[in-house]
Protein backbone atom coordinates (compact mmCIF):
# COMPACT_ATOMS: atom_id res chain seq x y z
CA UNK A 1 0.00 0.00 0.00
CA UNK A 2 1.43 3.37 -1.04
CA UNK A 3 1.16 5.86 1.82
CA UNK A 4 1.09 9.61 1.52
CA UNK A 5 3.79 11.58 3.28
CA UNK A 6 1.36 12.42 6.08
CA UNK A 7 0.25 8.80 6.47
CA UNK A 8 3.84 7.60 6.58
CA UNK A 9 4.64 10.23 9.18
CA UNK A 10 1.72 9.05 11.33
CA UNK A 11 2.74 5.40 10.92
CA UNK A 12 6.29 6.18 12.07
CA UNK A 13 4.87 8.30 14.86
CA UNK A 14 2.87 5.34 16.10
CA UNK A 15 6.06 3.44 16.91
CA UNK A 16 8.00 6.49 18.10
CA UNK A 17 5.20 7.64 20.40
CA UNK A 18 4.77 4.13 21.75
CA UNK A 19 8.41 4.06 22.86
CA UNK A 20 8.58 7.68 24.03
CA UNK A 21 5.33 7.54 25.97
CA UNK A 22 6.32 4.23 27.53
CA UNK A 23 9.68 5.64 28.63
CA UNK A 24 8.01 8.79 29.96
CA UNK A 25 5.68 6.73 32.12
CA UNK A 26 8.24 4.15 33.24
CA UNK A 27 9.35 6.14 36.26
CA UNK A 28 5.76 6.43 37.46
CA UNK A 29 4.71 2.82 36.84
CA UNK A 30 3.00 1.14 39.81
CA UNK A 31 2.95 4.48 41.63
CA UNK A 32 -0.09 6.43 42.89
CA UNK A 33 -2.10 8.73 40.59
CA UNK A 34 -0.52 12.16 40.14
CA UNK A 35 -2.40 15.38 40.92
CA UNK A 36 -3.51 17.30 37.80
CA UNK A 37 -0.83 19.98 38.16
CA UNK A 38 2.08 17.61 38.79
CA UNK A 39 4.92 17.90 36.26
CA UNK A 40 5.65 14.71 34.30
CA UNK A 41 9.30 14.27 33.35
CA UNK A 42 11.46 11.76 31.52
CA UNK A 43 13.11 10.95 34.83
CA UNK A 44 13.50 7.17 34.92
CA UNK A 45 13.69 5.58 38.34
CA UNK A 46 10.47 4.14 39.66
CA UNK A 47 10.03 0.74 41.25
CA UNK A 48 12.41 -0.96 38.80
CA UNK A 49 15.08 1.72 38.60
CA UNK A 50 14.68 2.62 34.92
CA UNK A 51 17.26 4.83 33.26
CA UNK A 52 15.84 8.11 31.90
CA UNK A 53 14.46 7.35 28.43
CA UNK A 54 14.39 3.59 28.98
CA UNK A 55 11.17 1.88 27.91
CA UNK A 56 9.41 -1.04 29.60
CA UNK A 57 8.07 -4.40 28.49
CA UNK A 58 5.33 -2.63 26.50
CA UNK A 59 7.79 -1.41 23.87
CA UNK A 60 10.17 -4.36 24.13
CA UNK A 61 7.37 -6.71 23.09
CA UNK A 62 5.97 -4.30 20.49
CA UNK A 63 9.33 -4.04 18.73
CA UNK A 64 9.38 -7.81 18.31
CA UNK A 65 6.03 -7.61 16.53
CA UNK A 66 7.31 -4.75 14.35
CA UNK A 67 10.35 -6.78 13.30
CA UNK A 68 8.22 -9.83 12.58
CA UNK A 69 5.82 -7.73 10.51
CA UNK A 70 8.67 -6.92 8.12
CA UNK A 71 8.69 -10.62 7.12
CA UNK A 72 5.93 -13.21 6.85
CA UNK A 73 2.26 -12.43 7.47
CA UNK A 74 1.69 -12.11 11.23
CA UNK A 75 -1.06 -14.73 10.98
CA UNK A 76 1.36 -17.42 9.86
CA UNK A 77 3.31 -19.91 11.97
CA UNK A 78 6.77 -18.63 10.89
CA UNK A 79 5.96 -15.09 12.03
CA UNK A 80 4.39 -16.25 15.28
CA UNK A 81 7.29 -18.60 15.98
CA UNK A 82 9.70 -15.71 15.48
CA UNK A 83 7.76 -13.53 17.92
CA UNK A 84 7.43 -16.27 20.52
CA UNK A 85 11.12 -17.21 20.38
CA UNK A 86 12.21 -13.57 20.62
CA UNK A 87 9.86 -12.86 23.53
CA UNK A 88 10.93 -16.01 25.38
CA UNK A 89 14.60 -15.10 24.99
CA UNK A 90 13.96 -11.52 26.16
CA UNK A 91 11.85 -12.63 29.12
CA UNK A 92 14.66 -14.72 30.64
CA UNK A 93 16.51 -11.59 31.80
CA UNK A 94 13.99 -8.75 31.48
CA UNK A 95 13.17 -7.02 34.78
CA UNK A 96 9.60 -6.15 33.85
CA UNK A 97 7.55 -9.06 32.50
CA UNK A 98 3.91 -9.59 33.43
CA UNK A 99 3.25 -12.64 35.59
CA UNK A 100 0.95 -14.23 33.02
CA UNK A 101 3.25 -13.48 30.10
CA UNK A 102 6.25 -14.90 31.92
CA UNK A 103 4.34 -18.09 32.81
CA UNK A 104 3.25 -18.65 29.21
CA UNK A 105 6.62 -17.90 27.66
CA UNK A 106 8.37 -20.04 30.27
CA UNK A 107 6.27 -22.99 29.11
CA UNK A 108 7.33 -22.47 25.49
CA UNK A 109 10.57 -24.38 25.99
CA UNK A 110 11.35 -24.59 22.29
CA UNK A 111 10.17 -21.08 21.58
CA UNK A 112 7.29 -22.07 19.30
CA UNK A 113 3.96 -20.36 18.93
CA UNK A 114 2.16 -23.67 19.28
CA UNK A 115 3.69 -24.17 22.73
CA UNK A 116 2.82 -20.62 23.81
CA UNK A 117 -0.74 -20.91 22.55
CA UNK A 118 -1.21 -24.24 24.33
CA UNK A 119 0.16 -22.79 27.57
CA UNK A 120 -2.04 -19.69 27.24
CA UNK A 121 -5.09 -21.87 26.61
CA UNK A 122 -4.29 -24.10 29.59
CA UNK A 123 -3.85 -21.10 31.89
CA UNK A 124 -7.16 -19.65 30.74
CA UNK A 125 -9.03 -22.92 31.20
CA UNK A 126 -7.57 -23.38 34.69
CA UNK A 127 -8.05 -19.84 35.97
CA UNK A 128 -10.41 -17.96 33.67
CA UNK A 129 -8.29 -14.89 34.46
CA UNK A 130 -6.25 -14.18 31.35
CA UNK A 131 -7.72 -10.91 30.04
CA UNK A 132 -5.08 -8.53 31.40
CA UNK A 133 -3.63 -5.70 29.33
CA UNK A 134 -0.39 -7.50 28.46
CA UNK A 135 -1.34 -8.13 24.84
CA UNK A 136 -3.03 -4.76 24.37
CA UNK A 137 0.06 -2.80 25.41
CA UNK A 138 2.16 -4.27 22.58
CA UNK A 139 -0.38 -4.43 19.75
CA UNK A 140 0.22 -1.15 17.87
CA UNK A 141 2.60 -2.60 15.22
CA UNK A 142 -0.08 -5.09 14.17
CA UNK A 143 -2.18 -2.17 12.93
CA UNK A 144 0.70 -0.88 10.80
CA UNK A 145 1.13 -4.25 9.10
CA UNK A 146 -2.48 -4.32 7.87
CA UNK A 147 -3.28 -0.75 6.88
CA UNK A 148 -4.63 -2.07 3.55
CA UNK A 149 -6.46 -5.09 4.97
CA UNK A 150 -9.00 -4.48 7.76
CA UNK A 151 -10.23 -8.08 7.75
CA UNK A 152 -6.68 -9.36 8.01
CA UNK A 153 -6.05 -6.86 10.81
CA UNK A 154 -8.90 -8.31 12.84
CA UNK A 155 -7.54 -11.83 12.42
CA UNK A 156 -3.93 -10.88 13.14
CA UNK A 157 -4.65 -8.74 16.21
CA UNK A 158 -6.64 -11.56 17.81
CA UNK A 159 -4.06 -14.21 16.88
CA UNK A 160 -1.07 -12.28 18.21
CA UNK A 161 -2.94 -11.50 21.42
CA UNK A 162 -3.82 -15.16 21.99
CA UNK A 163 -0.15 -16.19 22.03
CA UNK A 164 -0.01 -15.07 25.65
CA UNK A 165 -3.56 -13.91 26.52
CA UNK A 166 -6.06 -16.56 25.46
CA UNK A 167 -9.18 -14.87 26.76
CA UNK A 168 -11.22 -13.61 23.76
CA UNK A 169 -11.84 -10.32 25.58
CA UNK A 170 -8.12 -9.55 25.45
CA UNK A 171 -8.12 -10.31 21.74
CA UNK A 172 -11.17 -8.14 21.09
CA UNK A 173 -9.57 -5.23 22.94
CA UNK A 174 -6.53 -5.55 20.66
CA UNK A 175 -8.78 -5.68 17.59
CA UNK A 176 -10.63 -2.53 18.64
CA UNK A 177 -7.47 -0.58 19.39
CA UNK A 178 -5.73 -1.72 16.20
CA UNK A 179 -8.67 -0.57 14.09
CA UNK A 180 -8.65 2.78 15.88
CA UNK A 181 -4.94 3.14 15.12
CA UNK A 182 -5.42 2.09 11.48
CA UNK A 183 -8.15 4.71 11.10
CA UNK A 184 -5.95 7.36 12.72
CA UNK A 185 -2.96 6.61 10.49
CA UNK A 186 -5.02 6.65 7.30
CA UNK A 187 -7.28 9.62 8.07
CA UNK A 188 -5.51 11.68 10.72
CA UNK A 189 -8.49 11.29 13.06
CA UNK A 190 -8.68 9.26 16.26
CA UNK A 191 -12.32 8.70 17.19
CA UNK A 192 -12.11 8.89 20.97
CA UNK A 193 -14.96 10.34 23.01
CA UNK A 194 -13.49 12.47 25.78
CA UNK A 195 -14.96 13.81 28.99
CA UNK A 196 -11.77 15.35 30.27
CA UNK A 197 -12.79 17.90 32.90
CA UNK A 198 -15.36 17.80 35.68
CA UNK A 199 -15.75 21.60 35.59
CA UNK A 200 -19.12 22.23 33.88
CA UNK A 201 -17.79 25.46 32.38
CA UNK A 202 -15.04 23.52 30.65
CA UNK A 203 -17.23 20.57 29.73
CA UNK A 204 -20.40 22.05 28.29
CA UNK A 205 -21.09 18.99 26.13
CA UNK A 206 -20.75 16.48 28.97
CA UNK A 207 -24.32 15.17 28.73
CA UNK A 208 -24.03 14.65 24.99
CA UNK A 209 -20.65 12.91 25.28
CA UNK A 210 -21.90 10.54 27.98
CA UNK A 211 -25.09 9.64 26.12
CA UNK A 212 -23.32 9.36 22.76
CA UNK A 213 -20.67 7.10 24.25
CA UNK A 214 -23.23 4.86 25.92
CA UNK A 215 -25.26 4.68 22.71
CA UNK A 216 -22.15 3.49 20.88
CA UNK A 217 -21.49 0.92 23.61
CA UNK A 218 -25.09 -0.33 23.37
CA UNK A 219 -24.81 -0.75 19.61
CA UNK A 220 -21.51 -2.62 19.89
CA UNK A 221 -22.77 -4.86 22.68
CA UNK A 222 -25.90 -5.64 20.65
CA UNK A 223 -23.55 -6.86 17.93
CA UNK A 224 -21.84 -9.21 20.37
CA UNK A 225 -18.71 -7.14 20.81
CA UNK A 226 -16.60 -6.46 23.90
CA UNK A 227 -16.12 -2.73 24.57
CA UNK A 228 -13.08 -1.24 26.30
CA UNK A 229 -13.83 1.93 28.29
CA UNK A 230 -10.67 3.55 29.58
CA UNK A 231 -9.50 6.61 31.51
CA UNK A 232 -6.46 7.41 33.64
CA UNK A 233 -7.41 5.73 36.91
CA UNK A 234 -10.93 4.32 36.36
CA UNK A 235 -12.39 6.08 39.40
CA UNK A 236 -14.45 8.89 37.85
CA UNK A 237 -15.00 8.98 34.09
CA UNK A 238 -15.08 5.24 33.36
CA UNK A 239 -17.51 4.49 36.25
CA UNK A 240 -19.73 7.38 35.11
CA UNK A 241 -20.02 5.85 31.64
CA UNK A 242 -20.62 2.42 33.15
CA UNK A 243 -23.25 3.78 35.51
CA UNK A 244 -25.17 5.47 32.70
CA UNK A 245 -25.03 2.25 30.69
CA UNK A 246 -26.48 0.38 33.69
CA UNK A 247 -29.16 3.01 34.19
CA UNK A 248 -30.32 2.81 30.60
CA UNK A 249 -30.14 -0.97 30.48
CA UNK A 250 -31.73 -1.85 33.83
CA UNK A 251 -33.54 1.27 35.00
CA UNK A 252 -31.25 1.56 38.03
CA UNK A 253 -31.01 4.83 39.92
CA UNK A 254 -27.71 6.76 39.74
CA UNK A 255 -26.84 5.63 43.28
CA UNK A 256 -27.55 1.97 42.54
CA UNK A 257 -25.67 2.15 39.25
CA UNK A 258 -22.60 3.64 40.93
CA UNK A 259 -22.82 0.97 43.63
CA UNK A 260 -22.79 -1.65 40.87
CA UNK A 261 -19.69 -0.04 39.41
CA UNK A 262 -18.00 -0.23 42.81
CA UNK A 263 -18.46 -3.98 42.86
CA UNK A 264 -16.22 -4.14 39.80
CA UNK A 265 -14.12 -1.03 40.58
CA UNK A 266 -13.96 -0.62 44.38
CA UNK A 267 -12.46 2.87 44.18
CA UNK A 268 -15.08 4.19 41.74
CA UNK A 269 -16.13 7.71 42.80
CA UNK A 270 -17.48 9.83 39.91
CA UNK A 271 -16.85 13.54 40.27
CA UNK A 272 -19.73 15.86 41.18
CA UNK A 273 -20.23 16.98 37.56
CA UNK A 274 -20.62 13.39 36.41
CA UNK A 275 -23.03 12.58 39.25
CA UNK A 276 -25.09 15.64 38.27
CA UNK A 277 -25.13 14.46 34.67
CA UNK A 278 -26.40 11.06 35.80
CA UNK A 279 -29.17 12.75 37.77
CA UNK A 280 -30.13 14.76 34.68
CA UNK A 281 -30.19 11.56 32.67
CA UNK A 282 -32.51 10.00 35.25
CA UNK A 283 -34.88 12.95 35.04
CA UNK A 284 -35.21 12.49 31.28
Amino acid sequence: MALTTAQLDRACGTLLATAAGDALGAGYEFGPPLPPDAPVEMKGGGSLGWAPGEWTDDTSMALVIARAAAGPDLRTAPAQDMMTASWADWARDAPDVGTQTRAVLGAARNGTAAEALAAARDLHERTGLTAGNGSLMRTAPVALAFLDDPRGLTEAAAAVSALTHYDPEAGEACVLWCHALRHAVLTGRLDVRLADDDDPAENQNLDFVLHDTVTAIEELRAGGHVVLVHCVAAYSRTPAVGALYAMRRTGASPGDAIAAMRRALPEADPADAFRAALERARAH
